[in-house]
């Protein structure tokens, strides 16, 4: 048995920590559109060297998370109004049908924790804590999805939430929220009534009208 893993042991467990560190950052709006990343940053942040920091950048860059340019630098992207509204009707297509898969195994346990975390997302709205909101908000929707039991459907949501976490933060910033966004009462309300028209209306809803105004 190897107290001590050698180098070559150690780096997927350095370069997932760090993938992982990022990508939460990203998804949750903590690093605005357009910020550059750096290796010797990502490496003093994290505490690893370098290899491990470029390997968590390109995995990501590969999701499209970040950007990067023939010189290699490393950005979060700034979205074009047609990127926002591209990604706006792939979430209407992939999280509708999600919540439709989700709604014959909506029991109230999870109803009664969705009101939970969206009180969550009022309580962040108050404090006027974007990455509190997003991260909320995104809690909302994963737990519904789960449901689903559509593991790769929820996957690609997931990657469409990945690449625009920079932009969800300069859209909570645009709307200057106070409240949860009046839809998420719709989703549980539709839920409580098995109403599946009414859910698949109000998430379509829900993802798509923020967006909307942002590439407005």
């Amino acid at each position: 048995m190897l107290l001590n893993p050698r180098p070559s042991e150690a780096l997927p467990a350095a370069h997932d920590r760090v993938y992982r560190g990022l990508r939460a950052r990203v998804m949750h709006g903590q690093i605005a559109p357009g910020q550059a990343l750096t290796l010797r940053g990502i490496g003093k942040e994290f505490g690893v060297s370098m290899t491990p920091a470029r390997e968590a950048l390109r995995r990501l860059v590969a999701e499209g998370a970040l950007s990067m340019t023939s010189s290699g630098r490393v950005t979060t992207p700034e979205l074009s109004n047609e990127r926002i509204e591209e990604l706006a009707a792939i979430r209407a297509l992939l999280e509708v049908e999600l919540a439709s898969r989700a709604m014959p195994r909506a029991h109230m346990a999870l109803i009664d924790r969705l009101q939970t975390i969206n009180a969550s997302v009022g309580e962040a709205a108050q404090r006027q804590d974007a990455v509190a909101y997003i991260r909320a908000n995104l809690e909302f929707h994963r737990t519904l999805y789960l449901r689903a039991q559509a593991p790769a459907m929820l996957a690609m949501a997931e990657t469409v939430w990945l690449q625009m976490g920079p932009t969800m933060r300069r859209l909570y910033a645009k709307l200057k929220r106070s409240e949860p966004p009046h839809f998420h009462r719709l989703i549980v309300a539709a839920l409580k009534a098995g109403d599946e028209p009414g859910l698949r209306l109000a998430v379509r809803s829900d993802v798509t009208q923020g967006l909307k105004m942002l590439a407005s």
